[in-house]
């Protein structure tokens, strides 16, 4: 059982029985250039995300643990996009739109795929989500707990809606999240810091919060 120096108290796991999750690190909230950019958003907040989450994707691989990334976005037909979604923000170009990247959040547009520093490795499952929460609308909980998984480390951007809506969602079917501070990101710091705060609060009511450096400590151990 490996421990992880964590908030409100230590994190135990087994790596056997453990999942990393990494949330939609695509190319049209990350990379510069992108959607998010276009929407007037400082990508390089996200993107300090970087490079501890593929320290810690590294490790996990060597590991042999069970590696699941998503992705934010929609069927090209748009079928599966709630009117509400699409008119939300009153934007001049919003989701199905053609966007910088090619058309917003919609499958298998370049902007849609997962960034080229944290790709997938073949067998890495990639899970398509059309909401915010990585369980709404896909086979995620079948998946983990065809694998035996009952705990999650989890990755991705951004903390207060994608992560923090996952963590919240699998807190509710009986996972265990540690959310590593310095792998996930927003666009807002003082969202950063509260979305993290209500993750570990009234002794972690929805997980426990650590960083990159002492899960892979713990892991190495």
């Amino acid at each position: 059982m490996a421990r992880v120096q964590a908030e409100p108290y230590e994190f135990e796991f087994e790596p056997a029985t453990t999942a990393l999750l990494v949330i939609d690190m695509q190319r049209d909230f990350v990379d510069p250039g992108g959607f998010g950019e276009a929407l007037g958003n400082d990508v390089s907040l996200l993107r300090k995300a970087i490079a501890p989450t593929k320290r810690v994707l590294d490790a996990a691989r060597s590991a042999k643990m069970l590696v699941i990334h998503t992705r934010e976005g929609h069927r090209p037909d748009l079928s599966d996009l709630p009117p509400s979604k699409k008119a939300r923000g009153k934007l001049k170009a919003g989701i199905g739109d053609p966007g910088p990247m090619g058309r917003i959040l919609v499958r298998g547009e370049y902007g849609h795929d997962i960034i080229d520093e944290l790709k997938p490795l073949p067998g890495e499952p990639v899970m398509d989500k059309p909401g915010k929460g990585a369980f709404y609308a896909t086979d995620l909980d079948a998946m983990l707990k065809n694998r035996g998984v009952q705990q999650l480390v989890v990755c991705g951007v951004t903390t207060e809606v994608c992560v923090n809506s996952s963590v919240r969602e699998a807190n509710d079917r009986g996972y265990d999240c540690l959310v590593l501070e310095d792998c996930v990101a927003s666009y807002f710091p003082e969202f950063q810091l509260m979305a993290l705060r209500m993750i570990k609060a009234q002794g972690g009511i929805f997980g426990w919060v650590s960083d990159s450096r002492k899960f892979l400590a713990a892991l190495r151990s």
